[in-house]
C-alpha cells in the first residue's frame, strides 16, 4: 500500500478540509504540520523544493496535490 504524507499547518484551513477529504474517503495518511515541526518543514522542501503553498498532499515520495481543489495558504520559506 502506497504511504500518503498530509503536509500543511494548524492555522491553514485547506489543511483542514484536505485531511477531512482523505478520512471520508478512508484513506491512511500521516500528516505534519510544517509551521510546528521544522523536520517536516525540511522533509517538505526536500521533496517540493520552491514549494511555499500548503497543503501538500505526498504518495511515495510524489507530489500529488499542492493546494486542495485549487486553493491553499502561504507558508514562510
Amino acid at each position: 500500500m502506497a504511504k500518503l504524507e498530509l503536509f500543511g499547518a494548524a492555522r491553514c484551513p485547506y489543511t483542514t478540509e484536505m485531511r477531512e477529504w482523505l478520512e471520508f474517503g478512508r484513506r491512511e495518511f500521516v500528516e505534519y504540520d510544517v509551521e510546528a515541526d521544522t523536520e517536516a518543514r525540511s522533509r517538505l522542501r526536500s521533496i517540493a523544493p520552491g514549494v511555499r503553498t500548503i497543503p501538500v498532499l505526498v504518495e511515495d515520495g510524489k507530489i500529488l496535490e499542492v493546494g486542495f481543489r485549487g486553493r491553499g495558504c502561504m507558508v514562510e520559506r
